[in-house]
Order: C-alpha cells, then structure tokens, then sequence
C-alpha cells in the first residue's frame, strides 16, 4: 500500500484551511486519513504551519511520499532538511503587533460639522429659481 502525505481541504469557498495527513494514495482528497500531523492555514497573514515533526519523521522514515504542497512546506518548517540531513532553512517569520491606529480626536480633529449637506439638492434648487422668477414677475 503506497502512503502519501498530502493536504486535506476545509473551510468556506474563499476562506481554506489545510489539514496535512497521511493517507493511502488511492483515498480522495478529503477522504479518510490514517493520522494528521499538521495544519495549514494560508489566508493567515503571515500563514500558520504547525507541523507535528516526530510524527513527519516516522512517516518519512517508514515510507511516505509528501505531495508537492506538502513538500513545500516540510522544507519551510525544516522537517525534510531534517531528513534528508541537509542544513536547515532560516527560521519562520513570526507576525509583527501592530500598533493600533491612532484615533481621530488623539490627532487633533474638530468635528465641527453641522450636519447639513454642502451642497443643496437639485430639486431645492429649480423650486428656489421658479419661486424667484415668480416674485420678480409680481413685483414688475
């Protein structure tokens, strides 16, 4: 029986997140698994890899071919530079603490808006220009 590790589908239409397990080659992607050992997350920003790396390395060492995906991301983690014995990659990026957005009063902003439209609406207008071609008309 071939094993492959490769990445099994959840979430929403436009938000996916990634399981990585391992499963016989011939079950559908989101078919049954023997085991997870990891999740992949990439709408994340920076994107989320957890990777059991024990667990990787027994499957690795029993057998297991990774998919294309999932080789990418063993080499980001540093788990296939493990097992191959190669020098392992820089570490992850960790997300930076943004710092919150100062606020509009912090800044200095007056509010001094009365709550009244800049410019005035056309209807009030043709009326306005009808009422004072009708009182100039009375006047003459």
């Amino acid at each position: 029986m071939a094993v492959k590790i490769k990445l099994k589908r959840l979430g929403k239409i436009r938000s996916p997140h990634y399981r990585i397990v391992v499963a016989d080659s011939r079950t559908r992607r989101d078919g049954r698994a023997i085991e997870e050992i990891g999740l992949y997350h990439p709408v994340q920003n920076p994107s989320r890899i957890e990777v059991d790396s024990e667990r990787v390395a027994y499957w690795l060492s029993v057998g297991a071919q990774p998919t294309e995906p999932v080789l990418a991301i063993l080499k980001k983690t540093g788990d296939w530079q493990k097992f191959k014995g190669e020098p392992a990659p820089a570490p992850l990026l960790q997300p930076e603490e943004k710092a919150p957005r100062p606020s509009f009063e912090s800044l200095g902003g007056e509010d001094d808006a009365k709550g009244e439209a800049i410019t005035p609406k056309k209807k009030a207008e043709k009326k306005d220009e009808a009422a004072a071609e009708s009182s100039e008309s009375t006047e003459a």
